[in-house]
């Protein structure tokens, strides 16, 4: 096996592992949101819903930017290649803004919580705490 046959699996592996984030999220979300939706009515658990894939939806990006990273760098580092993996990065970069503006109401820079991660975890916080 050659590194960069090694390093196309790996970047396989990251957008398998991006791809059940997703789905595994948007699962969770919405079992969350229900059992929400019991205790405290449907607007919080609109809300919440919003709120923790919105987080996933983050981190799903972000894990796919990873594997579009290591597959243009080490497996087909060519100019187009990385022009393209530019203009990826650019409009990823343009949705996690977008979504990290509708989660909070405010620009990421401004806000303490900036990674998916950390969104899906306020979330249940605020959730524990209604």
């Amino acid at each position: 096996m050659t590194f960069t046959s090694l390093m196309d699996h790996v970047a396989q592996l990251f957008e398998a592992v991006g791809v059940l984030v997703l789905v595994l999220g948007l699962v969770w979300s919405i079992a969350f949101a229900l059992r929400l939706w019991s205790r405290a009515g449907g607007r919080r658990a609109y809300q919440a819903l919003r709120e923790t894939f919105g987080g996933v939806l983050l981190l799903g990006l972000e894990i796919l930017v990873a594997a579009d990273l290591i597959r243009t760098v080490a497996v087909a580092p060519t100019l187009e290649n990385v022009l393209v993996l530019g203009l990826i990065v650019l409009i990823r970069t343009f949705l996690s803004f977008s979504l990290q503006l509708e989660i909070d109401g405010r620009p990421p820079w401004r806000a303490a919580v900036t990674s998916g991660a950390s969104t899906i975890a306020a979330a249940v916080r605020k959730d524990r705490s209604a």
